[in-house]
C-alpha cells in the first residue's frame, strides 16, 4: 500500500503540472507591448523643412539674385507709312541740277516706318522709276508724328542727252511694303514743278532722314 509520503509526492507533482500548463496557455494569448511614440520629430536634411514652392520652376533672375519678369514682345510697334497718314510735296532744287526733292511728313498721331525708296510713276509709264541703290541707308526710317523723311529724284542727266526726254504732267508716289515685294496703301498724287523735265536716266534715292543725305546723290 502506498505510504503517506508517496501520496504527498504524487500530489505535489500533479500541482506543478497544472501550474505549468496554465502558464503555457497564458503565453499563447498575451499581446506584445506597444512601443512608446518618440517625442522628438525627425529632422529634414540640413535642419530645413521643405516648402511647397521648392518644386516649382525657378524664376529668371539677374546677377543680383533678384527675380525679373520675362520680356514679352513689344506691342504697338510702328506700322508702315501710308498716304492716308502722311503728306508729300515735291520741290525743285538748285543743286544738284535736274533734281527734285520729295518730302514726306507724318501727319498722323502715331509713328510709322517708311521702307526702301518711293515707287514713282510719271504720267502713264508702266514701269516704276529706277532706284539709286548706293543710297540705301543702314536702317529703316521711323517717322514720329510731325517728322519728315526725304528722297531725291534725278529727273534727267546733267547734259540732258538721254532718250525720251519730256515734261511730265503728273506723278504718283507709292509707298514700298516692308518686304519690298510691292506697294502698300493708296498712291499719293503730286503736283510737279512747272519746268520739270524727265528722261530715261531718271532715278530716285531711298528715303533718308536728312535732306542733305538725300541730295548727295
Amino acid at each position: 500500500m502506498p505510504t503517506a509520503r508517496t501520496t504527498r509526492t504524487a500530489s505535489a507533482a500533479a500541482l506543478l503540472a497544472t501550474v505549468s500548463l496554465t502558464a503555457c496557455q497564458g503565453s499563447n494569448t498575451a499581446q506584445p507591448p506597444t512601443p512608446a511614440a518618440s517625442s522628438t520629430p525627425s529632422a529634414s536634411p540640413k535642419g530645413r523643412t521643405p516648402t511647397a514652392d521648392q518644386s516649382s520652376p525657378k524664376a529668371e533672375g539677374d546677377n543680383t539674385g533678384h527675380a525679373i519678369a520675362t520680356k514679352s514682345p513689344v506691342s504697338g510697334a510702328p506700322g508702315a507709312c501710308t498716304a492716308e497718314a502722311t503728306k508729300i510735296v515735291a520741290t525743285e532744287v538748285n543743286r544738284p541740277v535736274n533734281h527734285m526733292l520729295l518730302t514726306v511728313t507724318n501727319k498722323g498721331a502715331r509713328a510709322c516706318d517708311i521702307y526702301a525708296a518711293p515707287m514713282l510713276r510719271f504720267d502713264d509709264e508702266q514701269a516704276a522709276t529706277q532706284t539709286i541703290e548706293e543710297s540705301k541707308p543702314q536702317a529703316v526710317a521711323t517717322l514720329a508724328p510731325g517728322r519728315s523723311a526725304y528722297a531725291a529724284v534725278r529727273l534727267s542727266s546733267a547734259v540732258g542727252d538721254e532718250a525720251h526726254g519730256y515734261k511730265p504732267r503728273r506723278l504718283m508716289v507709292h509707298f514700298t511694303s516692308r518686304d519690298g515685294s510691292g506697294s502698300v496703301g493708296k498712291p499719293n498724287p503730286l503736283t510737279l514743278p512747272a519746268d520739270a523735265f524727265k528722261d530715261d536716266s531718271a532715278a530716285v534715292t531711298y528715303w533718308q532722314t536728312s535732306m542733305s543725305d538725300a541730295l548727295s546723290y
